[in-house]
């Protein structure tokens, strides 16, 4: 199992994994995670500006950011994906968030597709930074994630059953990003008993695993958020995060 690192200027810890986002973050002692929604999505520039206002006016540092909740209009293509994450990474490296010697971005991320009336371009959908608590620790975010395996090959090479969206495949797909999910909770040291809202985002029909593949693991206890949106990446079916956060505001 991965390990954490610290983020010591954010004050939490978080799962080291590609350029564009860890793979998921945890509070350390002394903070806690508080997460902030947008009543409607807002241009990912203008959501950077009112990001820093929000974080700046808790008192906290810009380091303080530690997952972004992002939306776009269409999955991207590989090449498009990479693009974007270019551009996106930016903002952080001038937070003091993204290291661009070593590559290393602290900050989690989930970027999804609403199938109806998605965004002009991509925008902040929700954000969550640490703020001062005691004792803290206790609260954590994963990245989404769908069913794509790691490594550098093509998504398509990498895909659990590419371009298959039976029933069988479908729910071949939630259980390895349900897997995934575990493995990342497990690595920030807390399970589906922690968690207080689990997101599913997937335009196929969950029903026929609903039981079975999430409920009875646990992942739905305090039920099942279901976005009617597409992973970022075109082919990606299926992607899931959760969060175990106590304090949760819309603006």
């Amino acid at each position: 199992m991965a390990e954490t690192t610290d983020f010591t200027p954010g004050g939490y810890r978080f799962i080291p994994g590609v350029f564009q986002y860890s793979a998921g973050v945890a509070a350390l002692p002394g903070f806690d995670l508080v997460r902030v929604r947008f009543h409607e999505p807002v241009p990912l520039l203008e959501g950077f500006t009112a990001v820093a206002g929000q974080i700046r006016a808790s008192g906290r540092p810009l380091t303080a950011l530690a997952a972004c909740e992002l939306r776009s209009p269409d999955p991207f293509t590989d090449d498009g994906f990479r693009a974007f994450n270019e551009t996106y990474v930016e903002t952080l490296a001038q937070w003091g968030l993204y290291d661009r010697a070593t590559r290393i971005n602290p900050v989690a991320r989930s970027n999804v597709c609403p199938l109806i009336s998605p965004p002009a371009a991509p925008a902040f959908h929700a954000f969550t930074f640490t703020v001062a608590s005691t004792p803290g620790g206790t609260s954590f975010v994963t990245s989404g994630s769908g069913e794509a395996r790691d490594g550098p090959a093509p998504y398509a090479q990498r895909t659990v059953r590419y371009r298959d969206t039976s029933p069988h495949a479908m729910r071949e797909k939630a259980r390895f990003v349900l897997e995934r999910m575990e493995d990342r909770l497990g690595t920030l040291g807390f399970s589906w008993h922690e968690t207080t809202a689990t997101q599913v985002y997937t335009r196929h029909d969950i029903h026929p695993f609903l039981g079975q593949e999430i409920v009875a693991r646990g992942a739905a206890r305090h039920g099942l958020i279901w976005h009617y949106c597409t992973p970022p990446i075109v082919d990606l079916e299926f992607e899931t995060d959760c969060r175990g956060i106590g304090r949760e505001t819309v603006i």
